[in-house]
Order: structure tokens, then sequence, then C-alpha cells
């Protein structure tokens, strides 16, 4: 690759490339839970609520970790914190396959790898698109936001198969050496601000400023909740992003595998059906992101709740059909997986700075982990009480029409102090 490439001016294309590639290698713990019900129902005994207990133990930490990690990462450099975070996921991976009880899946799954990935979040992308970017800002948050999809797409399929053929704990393995692998790369060319190279954000004039860095890294992620939950915004951005988890990994990444089961689906099949989210939320995402740069956030953010909504209401009976129907509903899904990030962050960052923005985002994310959580949980609980995930998928699919109900007053006022106050 020539020198120009890698010339100070292009460095911000670089570490766009470098986050997208971390994304991309750390997501394969993003696709375990589905793969892994069956295969640890089928060897422990272990019900779908207890599986979906550590996935719950996980996605809470996954969020809650969010903006703590945004204020470590403002104090330690990007570049050692994930670090840190990709080697605790890779020994987090590869310590689960020596598990034989639930109390070691509790802590493993739920706990250790909870806590690596809670700094692999959508918070490490927001870091890297506000510090580095002011023009293109949500195309490039949407695009690494599809990194996580891209990797979803790559490792899935993958994962299952390995599953089927070598056994589940071949998947922790999978998933250690591929965020194992990424590690080097960080550690040459991750840099934690232009400054530190000589240069501006993309976009950027010659006024701009970059903002201090934060001092303790707790006392700045309280401070920021803090201040943001006096503000309206924040309670409305939360409880979208709440249902947001709820309706997308908690519940289609978590239980849509054993849900295609129960319909006669094979793994495999399922997960070629699954897969076809990843490709479709490529495309949706970053999509979203060029339209975050010109469009209304809050408008898109309306119309991607009522839709998706709209689509898991009619997920159960599609589902019988294996065919054409499921196709349909996976590719109308994925365009809507998770085209709602960038502009939630783009609105973190327009309602409280690029300095705050990010941290508030943590909290934000926290909400959606949160709603995976209760959804990993609960989805599980229901199946195993009453055979379906009809009623999961009901539910999901209403909430996500209260949610674009809620968004709906982020339209009112572009200014935090004339909302909700």
């Amino acid at each position: 690759m020539s020198r120009r490439i890698f010339s100070r001016k292009n460095y911000p294309l670089l570490i766009f490339v470098v986050a997208f590639l971390t994304l991309l290698g750390a997501a394969g713990f993003r696709s375990t839970p589905g793969i892994l019900i069956d295969p640890l129902h089928a060897e422990f005994g272990w019900g779908r609520g207890t599986v979906g207990t550590a996935v719950s133990i996980n996605v809470l930490l996954f969020g809650f970790i969010g903006p703590f990690a945004a204020a470590l990462q403002g104090k330690y450099g990007l570049r050692r914190v994930t670090v840190i975070a990709l080697l605790v996921i890779s020994t987090g991976a590869l310590l689960t396959t020596q598990m034989t009880a639930t109390w070691q899946l509790y802590l493993l799954w739920g706990g250790v790898v909870g806590t690596g990935s809670g700094c692999m979040a959508t918070v490490f992308a927001s870091t890297v698109a506000s510090r580095w970017f002011v023009q293109r800002r949500g195309l490039v948050m949407g695009a690494l936001t599809a990194a996580t999809a891209s990797g979803q797409l790559i490792f899935l399929p993958v994962l299952t198969r390995i599953a089927d053929h070598h056994g589940w704990r071949w998947v922790g393995f999978t998933i250690a050496i591929s965020a194992l692998a990424v590690v080097p790369l960080v550690g040459l060319l991750l840099r934690n601000y232009p400054s530190d190279i000589g240069l501006l954000p993309y976009g950027a004039d010659a006024s701009y400023q970059q903002p201090p860095v934060s001092g303790n890294p707790i006392r700045a992620a309280f401070a920021a909740f803090t201040s943001a939950r006096r503000n309206g915004v924040f309670w409305l951005l939360f409880g979208s992003f709440f249902v947001c988890g709820l309706s997308t990994n908690g519940l289609i990444q978590t239980h849509f595998l054993p849900a295609a089961h129960d319909h006669g689906v094979t793994s495999t099949t399922a997960a070629g059906f699954l897969a076809l989210i990843g490709i479709f939320d490529v495309v949706g995402t970053i999509g979203s992101g060029w339209l975050t740069d010109r469009v209304d956030p809050a408008k898109l953010l309306m119309a991607y709740y009522a839709l998706r909504g709209l689509s898991l209401l009619f997920l159960d009976p599609v589902l019988g059909t294996r065919g054409m129907g499921l196709a349909g509903f996976m590719v109308f899904y994925g365009l809507d997986w998770v085209a709602t990030v960038p502009p939630t962050v783009s609105l973190c960052v327009e309602r409280f700075g690029v300095q705050q923005g990010p941290l508030v985002y943590g909290w934000v994310f926290a909400g959606h982990q949160t709603g995976a959580a209760v959804a990993a949980w609960g989805a599980g609980a229901l199946r195993d009480a009453t055979g379906s995930y009809r009623e999961s998928f009901i539910i999901a699919g209403l909430s996500c029409g209260v949610a674009a109900l809620g968004v709906s007053r982020l339209r009112r006022s572009r200014q935090p102090a004339d909302l909700l106050t």
C-alpha cells in the first residue's frame, strides 16, 4: 500500500478501517447465544431460561460497562482500553470451553465475556466517530455499526456448522482466536485523538478545539448521567433504545434459532435465514448513517421503530412457511436491525456535545442492553411456560409501536432546554 494512503492527511480513513476490522473481529460473541441454546440443553439439560439468564447477564454488562468504557477511553486512550477488552473477550471465550456447571456459564459467558464486550460495544464506534470525524460522522457511525452485522454474517453460518459438526466447544475456541487476531492491528495503528499526530478531525476547521480529557473515569461517567437525567431527551432515547434491544439481539439474535427449530427448520437452514439479517443490515445501517447526515434523526427513529414493530407481528406466521415469506421477513427486518444506532448517536452528540455525547450514549446503550436482557430471559421463560415464542414476538412488536410514539416527541424542538422541561 502506498505511502500516500498512509499519509497523515488520510489517517482518519485508516482509523476508520482499523475500527471496522476491530469490530468485525470481535463480533463472534454476538452470534453465539442462539447457537449454544440447543447444544447446551442437549449436553447438560439446561433449559432455555437458564441459558437466557446467562445471556441476560452478558448483555446487561455489555450495556452498563459502556459509559464507563467511554470514560476510560477518554482517560487512558482508545488503544489501551480496546486491547485489554479484546484480551478479556478472548480469555473468557476460551475458558467457557471447559465449563460444566451453570455458575461457570453465568461467570464466564455472562460476567467475563460481558465485561470485555462492553468495551467493544457501539460506544467504541461512537467514540471513534465523534473524535475523528466532524463531517460524515453519521455515515462513519453507520458503517462501524454495520461492522458488527458483517461480523455476524461471517461468523453465524460458520459457527453454526462448527457446532453441528465439531461440538459447541469449538465455537468458544473460534471466538477466542478471532478476538485475539485483531490485537496487533489495534496496538500498531489505532490512535486516541487526531491531535496525537498533529491533525484535526475530518472536516473540522482551524477553530476546532479538542475537548479536555476527563479526570476520574468513574466520576466522569456518573457526572454525565447526573447531567443527562435531568433532560427529557435522555429518557426518550433511553426508553426507545430499551425497546430496540428488546426487539433485536435480546429476542431475535438469542431466540430465533430455537424458535425456527420449533417450526421444524434445521439449525443450518435457520442460520442461513438469520444471516440475511446481517447482509441487509449492512445496507440498512450504512444507508441510515447517510440519511442521518441529511434528515432529522428523530423522524428516522419514528419510521424505524414503526416498521420493525409491524414486521415482528408477522414473524410467527411466516416461520411456518419456511420459504419466501420468511426470507422476505429477514430482508425487511434486516434493513432495520440496527439502523436506529446512527440517529441515536447523532442525537446524543447534538444535544449533549462531542465530549459528553459518547458518555451519554453509553448510558442510552445501557438501556438497549437492559431491554435485550429482559427479552433474552423473558422470551426463554415464556417459551418454557407456553411452548411457543409467539407471545414474545407480539409483545416486542407492540413495544416498538410505543417507542415510535415516544420518539415522535423529539420532533417538537431541537433545543434540549425546550423539551420536556
